[in-house]
């Protein structure tokens, strides 16, 4: 990075030659980089796409505390997956507390079976 001394006139220029990430500049100014996998093991795709499909479907159910409780965990197994590449052995614990928790209602939707499946194989349970 190169730098100028003010002038007179105040003003300073910088510049930037090659950057990666996420900067922010002046007061108050926040940065958040994000950089998502290149490449999803087979397993943690089926159970991403398992879970995109049991989030639509739950839509569809009255809500409870229990279905939100599971929405929020379908969403936080997505999140986790969509950043990291993977779905954490403690994320996929609560999602399958939130899932037997459900039950009556992953038992109507169709997906509910797959992800309780996906999530099984990932425990190795």
């Amino acid at each position: 990075m190169d730098e100028q001394q003010p002038t007179s006139g105040g003003t300073q220029n910088v510049n930037i030659g090659t950057a990666k990430g996420a900067f922010a500049f002046g007061a108050g100014s926040v940065a958040n980089n994000y950089e998502g996998p290149q490449q999803l093991s087979t397993e943690q795709r089926e159970l991403l796409e398992a879970v995109g499909k049991l989030r639509e479907e739950l839509r569809a159910f009255r809500s409870t505390p229990e279905t939100d409780e599971l929405t929020r965990q379908l969403t936080g197994t997505r999140d986790e997956i969509q950043n990291t590449g993977q779905a954490s052995p403690g994320r996929l614990t609560r999602l399958r507390t939130a899932l037997q928790d459900a039950a009556t209602a992953v038992g109507m939707a169709a997906s509910g079976a797959a992800v309780a499946q996906a999530v099984s194989a990932l425990l190795g349970r």
